[in-house]
């Protein structure tokens, strides 16, 4: 099964306009954020939220404008939370729909995210009178918008229920040779500090809940803010350092899927000689294509797996700042 995704970097995700023309190629003016918001009814069948918004008199996913500073993935979960009273955890990427909006010289482009239910309850409000959940026979016929239902097919092409594991490249740390003590010691400069914090309501969007690292100083510090809001420990990783992975890059590989679980989100951060090719690996041995990424520091890697295979791969690089996408 293949399930490669997009690169949030470079644009390439699909676009679709309000004439069903696909093109990556489009500036929006407007960046918003929703989901596909999933959970499983009592007998383990599929159902999808849709809310009616009395201001369009239409049934939508939910979604909503970019607040200042926030990042798609955050606006995501805080629209999600702000239409439907349900707090969720972000899963793989399904692109974005970019389309006119009537009566202005404007373009909006929303981003979406299958996201599972995690806990709460509707409660009517400003926004959204309604909220049915619906399943999937019942769900195309009850959305009013193409777009939408363009969205929802992306999200039906693998299955809902995927395990999660972030990679994250350590964050800015300097140039080795202008640091005089050992490379294993070169700590985050001031601009990693402040991607290390940007990362934590990014990681936290898609529920990451325990952290291991690679044992460097950058490595560590990258991730020490997230540990810190969840008061958990980081778990010292040396197949994931370089030097570790360098020697035993099958056994890194075991480790990684290891990590993998139902039950938790963990995050890895690692560096950069080991990232590329331990994906590369993964991808391969899995059979999924993995997007054109760069890798830079302070980037993630979203991994979405099923019954212990990797189905897709989702690159977020300047996803965690706010000129996303322009």
């Amino acid at each position: 099964m293949s399930g490669a995704r997009t690169d949030m970097t470079e644009g390439t995700a699909t676009a679709e306009n309000g004439n069903g023309i696909n093109d990556p190629r489009v500036t929006p003016n407007i960046l918003a954020a929703g989901a596909v918001l999933w959970r499983h009814d009592r007998s383990g069948g599929l159902e999808i939220a849709v809310v009616h918004r009395p201001k369009y008199n239409d049934w939508s996913l939910p979604k909503g404008k970019l607040d200042p500073g926030e990042t798609p993935m955050v606006t995501a979960v805080r629209e999600v939370a702000e239409e439907t009273g349900l707090q969720c955890r972000l899963g793989r990427y399904l692109g974005h729909v970019t389309y006119p909006i009537p009566g202005h010289r404007k373009l909006k482009r929303v981003y979406y995210w299958a996201a599972e239910v995690v806990d709460g309850a509707f409660s009517a409000n400003s926004e959204v009178d309604e909220l049915q959940w619906q399943r999937i026979d019942g769900l195309m016929d009850q959305l009013s918008y193409p777009m939408d239902r363009t969205v929802v097919r992306s999200f039906l092409r693998l299955p809902a229920d995927t395990a999660t594991l972030l990679v994250v490249r350590h964050a800015k740390a300097g140039r080795k040779e202008r640091f005089s003590g050992p490379d294993d010691e070169r700590p985050l400069e001031k601009a990693g500090r402040a991607q290390a914090a940007a990362l934590v309501p990014n990681l936290l969007a898609f529920g990451a809940d325990e952290i291991h690292s690679a044992p460097p100083l950058r490595c560590v510090q990258t991730v020490a803010p997230l540990a810190e809001k969840l008061g958990v420990d980081i778990v010292r990783e040396p197949l994931f350092s370089e030097a570790g992975y360098a020697q035993a890059p099958d056994a890194a590989l075991r480790r990684a899927v290891e990590l993998v679980s139902e039950d938790s989100v963990p995050v890895i951060c690692s560096q950069g000689k080991v990232i590329p090719d331990l994906l590369d690996r993964w991808a391969a041995r899995d059979g999924v294509g993995l997007p054109p990424a760069r890798n830079r520091k302070g980037s993630v890697w979203v991994l979405s797996l099923r019954r212990g295979r990797l189905v897709a791969a989702d690159h977020l690089d300047r996803a965690l700042t706010i000129d996303i996408g322009r």
